[in-house]
């Protein structure tokens, strides 16, 4: 034991960090190095302003496997780079907008992914207000063959994930209207500040067909203050993208055997792709470089697990999901025997706990792999099943799943933002949040518990019984499942 890792134990019993049961020593000395002087800032630096931006199907992206494959290799884990087939990548290359009639300029804007790829619409511009329903009904028929401006509420840290899942949910019914209505394109007010942009995927996913674009806040408010008045304009939106099917993207995936189950996996990924905007810091580079980290310091201990450890850095993520859907094909085999799956996939804020996905049973086990780090709660599991990231194919294959919960900090207002960069995260409560993960892998690798993988029937029944459905239709998932494409047969 090092004096760095002493002074850590004396940290952690300040802390007022119990270590319950079995294998306690080992747990300590795993959460003392994750509080300790580890590379995990560097990663950060490295994977986000080194490398940048990572959408998947780009060079960067490329860029961040070989990188992530090489930390650990460096680590001295089993490292292997597991390709797959997206079933369409997406990337912008140019848009612009630009305002005609009583008034004419510039507006900066984005499309969001899945938009219509090659297009120069010129059509009128109409207020479309929040885009409710009784909104589409004053507009009528007027909405056909024009562009729809909609205005949207601002997302900052006070309304924080609670704005941002509304804000998801409210452009997926705003496009199925629009589309109804046979308008020419969708353009949404930034519900960002300062002219800040930011995208989301397009509500259809792959399917939509709309032209869909994100436009400057302060510059879409002088347009609505135009109409309001009563101004007559005209919009001219211009997208170049590219869409390609078909193209291969890659998972890294490493691995430290268990002892007595090696057959039994303990699987903890966060996804390695991000947008193009900023530099994907919060979403998703904070927790990719927090799993390396602490795969890192396990093996340079020396502890070695019961259950085989495997840790999965995820790609196509931002894109459908992709990534971990397709392990779930690759790995079908193996998935009676995977213990757990979960995800890190909110930033750098506190973790409060886990979402343990509509199985009561699991909260009890999570609850007591929390206990050597009581001391940074308090903790509070929330057993709801939920949809946004990569825990989604692993709860419809049935397999216990996992997300942490984390406070929102500054996530919400920068994510899929120009301004996820690498300044915007925690160091300090990214390196609590390590020690956190640390105790729970730990926990689930040498525990003799384990739950059952549910049954197509009871993952039905969990589907009819919640709001699984509808999370499903808004994040574009739902025809996988309906048409058998997804999900335990």
């Amino acid at each position: 034991m090092n004096l760095n890792i002493l002074r850590c134990l004396v940290a952690v019993t300040a802390l007022g960090l119990t270590v319950p049961g079995l294998a306690d020593d080992d747990v300590q000395r795993l959460v003392a190095a994750m509080l300790g002087d580890t590379p995990v800032i560097d990663d950060l630096h490295e994977l986000t302003d080194t490398i940048g931006a990572r959408p998947t199907g780009s060079d960067a992206n490329r860029r961040a496997v070989e990188w992530a494959a090489r930390k650990f290799r460096q680590a001295e884990l089993t490292v292997s780079t597991e390709d797959f087939t997206m079933p369409v990548v997406w990337q912008e290359n140019f848009v612009t907008a630009s305002i005609d009639g009583d008034a004419s300029f510039e507006i900066g804007a984005v499309a969001k992914p899945f938009s219509a790829a090659a297009i120069a619409l010129e059509a009128s511009l109409l207020d479309a207000g929040l885009g409710t329903p009784e909104n589409f009904q004053q507009l009528g028929d007027a909405a056909s063959g024009a562009w729809l401006l909609v205005e949207t509420p601002i997302l900052d840290d006070v309304v924080g994930l609670a704005g941002l899942f509304k804000e998801y949910e409210d452009a997926v019914a705003i496009e199925t209207r629009a589309a109804d209505a046979r308008a020419a394109g969708v353009a949404f007010m930034s519900s960002r500040p300062k002219n800040l942009l930011f995208r989301h995927n397009a509500g259809a996913g792959i399917a939509n067909a709309l032209p869909l674009l994100v436009l400057e806040r302060e510059q879409a408010q002088r347009a609505l203050r135009l109409l309001r008045s009563g101004q007559s304009l005209q919009m001219t939106g211009s997208i170049g993208a590219v869409t390609e099917a078909n193209q291969t993207a890659t998972n890294v995936i490493a691995e430290i055997p268990g002892n007595s189950r090696a057959e039994e996996i303990v699987l903890f990924g966060a996804h390695l792709d991000s947008h193009d905007l900023g530099t994907g810091a919060l979403d998703n580079g904070v927790n990719v470089v927090m799993l390396i980290n602490v795969a890192r310091q396990l093996t340079r201990l020396g502890l070695r697990p019961e259950r085989t450890i495997r840790f999965a850095l995820w790609n196509g993520e931002e894109q459908g999901l992709v990534g971990s859907w397709k392990y779930t094909e690759q790995h079908e085999s193996e998935l009676d025997n995977h213990i757990v799956a979960a995800s890190f996939d909110i930033g750098s804020g506190r973790t409060t706990g886990f979402f343990t996905g509509g199985r009561p049973d699991l909260v009890r086990l999570v609850d007591l792999y929390l206990a050597p780090v009581a001391g940074l709660g308090p903790f509070q599991q929330i057993d709801i099943p939920l949809v946004g990231t990569d825990n989604f194919d692993f709860m419809i294959e049935g397999v216990p799943n996992l997300i942490a919960i984390q406070s929102d900090a500054n996530y919400a207002s920068n994510y899929h933002a120009e301004s996820d960069t690498f300044d915007k995260v925690d160091q300090h409560q990214l390196r609590l949040n390590s020690a956190i993960a640390a105790a729970v892998i730990w926990g689930f690798a040498n525990d003799a518990a384990r739950l059952p993988r549910m049954s197509q029937d009871e993952i039905a029944a969990l589907i009819d019984g919640t709001d699984l459905e509808q999370q499903m239709r808004n994040m574009a998932v739902w025809d996988g499942w309906a048409n058998g494409m997804r999900g335990r047969r």
